[in-house]
């Protein structure tokens, strides 16, 4: 019996029971979400997991290449689980992160393994009462730069705050930053703007 049997309210990891195709966007990134993050509580890695998928979303968004692989047809089975466990075997991803990531390559779903990470994130993030802002970003943000958007986020909702940074390098400078469904006023807008000029290489 595998490590991910009865992940899922007590279901197994089967193709049947979580490849199934149904309506909606969430749907099967959901399920896969919520039996990784029942299975990561179980075995404490809530955390470790959380890092292993945040790393490889960045991968997947840096990468035009690996986009393609994921989400092309043209690749076969083999092909994509190969080059998978090569992309997670370079970046020292954890043994649970891998068998979750390679499941998802053997049932044919990685063209929603973004969205499977990003349902897993948020409800990693709901359960703990954290406040998730999606910051979009020009370049990738050092330790530093990090801990300074967050004190600031932190600083504006008045509560734990985890940020998920995007990188799009079409944008000119700075930060693009959204907290639930809408954007940052200009009072936070303010605070950032050195971080900002930062980025920017100024002062």
């Amino acid at each position: 019996m595998g490590p991910y049997h009865g992940a899922a309210r007590g279901t197994g990891w089967g193709q049947a029971n979580l490849a199934r195709e149904d309506t909606g966007l969430s749907g099967v990134a959901g399920r896969y979400a919520l039996a990784m993050l029942e299975l990561a509580d179980e075995k404490k890695q809530l955390d470790a997991v959380a890092d292993d998928l945040r790393g490889l979303l960045a991968t997947i968004e840096e990468s035009e290449d690996l986009r393609r692989l994921i989400s092309s047809p043209l690749f076969t089975r083999a092909e994509q689980s190969k080059a998978m466990a090569t992309i997670l075997d370079r970046a020292g991803t954890g043994e649970l992160t891998r068998r979750f990531v390679l499941l998802v390559a053997d049932n044919r779903r990685l063209f929603a393994l973004p969205r499977m990470i990003r349902a897993y994130l948020a409800e990693l993030s709901r359960r703990r009462g954290e406040i998730t802002a999606e910051v979009t970003s020009a370049v990738a943000l050092d330790d530093s730069q990090h801990a300074a958007l967050v004190e600031a986020l932190r600083a504006k909702v008045g509560g734990k705050v985890q940020v998920e940074v995007k990188i799009d390098s079409s944008l000119i400078g700075g930060l693009i930053v959204r907290v639930g469904s809408r954007m940052i006023d200009n009072s936070l807008r303010s605070k950032l703007q050195r971080l900002q000029l930062a980025m920017k290489g100024v002062g």
